[in-house]
């Protein structure tokens, strides 16, 4: 069974407008590779910093390698060095020279000799492919070439676990890889990881399991191929499938359609649905819901009517979730609705479980 190296119980960061980790709780073995994904302001760089004490949790306990590192008399220096950190501004010393970039902290922190640090510090920018820039200033290098340097930086104070702050955030989409690159190799040498990262598909390829953070906790956890072939949750899935959700509830006969289908024309504005789309999308609210759902529902019910656009296929999918007897709509239709459904929808879906019906469509 594989060593844990990271333990973490109960996580809590406030500042004094927000919380961005409520409560957050998982272990991490020596040698895996962790993505965090989830959209923005969801507390990934946080929880990063709060694991190498860049922010002070609120409560909560933190353990690396079975040491409290958030006990009052906690040796934080020492525990630090354990774990490098790479930023996604690089942090380079503008004054000094790729190598001597590389050298300052093992000949500072770890006292090695200058030669020792300096044949250390050309082995890695040969490992990242910049031994032709060691005696270059940070200016004179690319985005890319920086965060290469960066990546080395960390690797020589021998870390046992890496953090990775969303490290092609700042570059031109043309040095995305060349960063990527590097980290891929190193996941295959056995470090531990944590790589924040909006990059799903490196994601993907490199990790050994997928955080979702998303409500201050890691909301959906789990290998690639589950998370990104097959989530669990609903938040999980619609960020990874990049959706663009429309959603509204209704419990009443006597709710403002017309403000509703006005909304439904916004919301497809907004995504740059085509026209044809848009309004196919209200004529089946008005025939499925307007005229053959609601008025064949007992009063008072509840229905959840959700539009769901997904950018990479261009497609719209309309899900009806509502409560009561199995019920499909389809079947309270005349022949002029049915007719006018056939043409703006396909697969068409029916289910019924533990008193709630749920139909799902495709938009043409």
């Amino acid at each position: 069974m594989s060593e844990t190296i990271i333990k973490i119980k109960h996580l809590r960061k406030e500042y004094p407008n927000v919380t961005p980790l409520k409560d957050v709780n998982t272990e991490i073995c020596k040698g895996e590779v962790i993505s965090i994904i989830g959209p923005s302001g969801t507390g990934k760089s946080t929880l990063l910093r709060c694991i190498n004490l860049l922010e002070k949790p609120t409560s909560g306990e933190i353990l690396i390698d079975g040491v409290p590192i958030t006990a009052p008399k906690a040796d934080v220096p020492s525990i630090r060095r354990k774990m490098g950190m790479v930023f996604q501004n690089f942090n380079l010393f503008n004054h000094l020279t790729v190598i001597e970039n590389i050298m300052a902290a093992p000949m500072d922190l770890l006292k090695k000799s200058r030669d020792e640090a300096y044949g250390h510090g050309m082995e890695l920018l040969r490992m990242v492919g910049l031994s032709d820039k060691a005696f270059s200033l940070p200016e004179e290098l690319s985005g890319g070439q920086k965060q290469r340097v960066a990546i080395a930086r960390t690797l020589a104070m021998d870390p046992e676990i890496v953090l990775f702050d969303e490290p092609t955030s700042a570059l031109d989409p043309t040095m995305v890889g060349e960063v990527l690159s590097v980290i891929r190799n190193l996941a295959r040498q056995g470090l531990t990881m944590l790589i924040v990262t909006h990059e799903m598909r490196f994601a993907r390829d490199v990790s050994t399991r997928i955080f979702y953070m998303d409500d201050g906790v890691i909301y959906e956890e789990g290998m690639p191929k589950e998370i990104f072939t097959n989530p669990k949750k609903e938040k999980t899935r619609q960020f990874i499938q990049k959706l663009k959700v429309y959603e509204a509830h209704i419990t009443k006969a006597d709710f403002d359609f017309v403000a509703l289908a006005s909304q439904l024309e916004e919301f497809g504005r907004k995504q740059q649905v085509n026209q044809k789309t848009v309004v196919n999308m209200q004529l089946l609210f008005e025939e499925l819901v307007v005229n053959s759902l609601i008025p064949a529902l007992f009063q008072p019910f509840d229905l959840t009517f959700t539009a769901e656009y997904a950018e990479e296929k261009g497609s719209m999918k309309i899900r009806l979730r509502y409560s009561g007897d199995a019920l499909n709509p389809l079947d309270k239709a005349d022949e002029l609705s049915l007719k006018l459904i056939e043409n703006a929808a396909r697969d068409c879906v029916h289910s019924y479980s533990d008193g709630i019906n749920v139909l799902e469509l495709e938009i043409v």
